[in-house]
């Protein structure tokens, strides 16, 4: 740390009502404890008043980091690994129902295919059909509209 930063003081405060609540508690407790064993033991210990203990904040306090129970996050972490194995059997089945959807799709289409080729194939005939009868109408017919001699 360079020498300004260790000589000038923090500028954060830390106010009395901010400070948390189980080290309140705590150092209601602690006071309450102190004063029963300066007591005689024939007395009960008066109840702490929590709300009017003051604490005088140091200008400068370290941060308390409460450790996460190892338990706890073994349990988070099966669970979400749980989780994961469960929408990846998801996630296989809904692709499994693809690709049959799109094996059955394929064969659908592949069966209207055919059936329009056969109707086609029936259309040509009908038309095939309908120019020779046009033909033999046609020849039938000339000689009814040519001119008499």
């Amino acid at each position: 740390m360079s020498e300004p930063a260790r000589l000038h003081p923090s500028t954060e405060t830390v106010r009395p009502s901010a400070a948390p609540g189980p080290l309140r508690d705590w150092l209601a407790a602690m006071r309450s404890v102190a004063a029963a064993d300066a007591r005689p033991a024939e007395a009960p210990p008066p109840e702490p008043e929590i709300e009017n203990v003051e604490i005088k904040a140091p200008s400068w306090a370290p941060r308390l980091v409460v450790p996460p129970r190892a338990e706890m996050q073994d349990d988070d972490l099966s669970e979400i690994m749980a989780e994961n194995m469960m929408l990846k059997a998801k996630l296989r089945l809904e692709a499994e129902r693809r690709d049959e959807l799109q094996i059955l799709l394929a064969q659908e289409i592949r069966e209207l295919r055919g059936h329009i080729h056969e109707e086609m194939a029936k259309l040509d005939d009908l038309r095939a059909e309908r120019d020779l009868w046009m033909a033999r109408c046609e020849a039938l017919a000339q000689p009814l509209f040519q001119p008499k001699r």
